[in-house]
């Protein structure tokens, strides 16, 4: 028996196309810094790869149809988790993210912001 369209799980777009959107995203991200007189030497590091920018594009968007509301570490764990089932591609990248307890990126989501008071 199949399932009607409506309830099948949406699957945004081909990871070449979220490739080719996270690769333009980086460069003009690239170009900014750039034009502000940073040091590539002292930034590119700390940007994410394209892939990485793939994933958290996708865990933004699963956040977003869920109200906005910011993921508790488990369901963190379970989106990532769920992107790497949904896009076999990125599965490399989302085991990175999964494997890093705290980075220095600031851009990443496991990074912890501690409160001076």
């Amino acid at each position: 028996m199949d399932l009607p369209a409506e309830s099948l799980p949406r699957r945004r777009a081909s990871v070449e196309v979220l490739r080719a959107e996270a690769a333009d995203e980086l460069a003009a991200l690239i170009h900014e810094r750039l034009r502000e007189g940073e040091d590539p030497w002292e930034f590119m590091e700390d940007l994410p790869t394209i892939d990485e920018l793939v994933v958290f594009t996708l865990r933004a968007e699963h956040i977003e149809a869920d109200g906005g509301l910011r993921p508790t570490h488990a369901r963190n764990q379970r989106l990532l988790r769920q992107i790497a089932a949904e896009y076999p591609e990125l599965t490399k990248a989302v085991w990175r993210l999964i494997g890093q307890e705290n980075t220095h990126r600031r851009w990443d989501a496991v990074v912890r912001v501690v409160d001076g008071r």
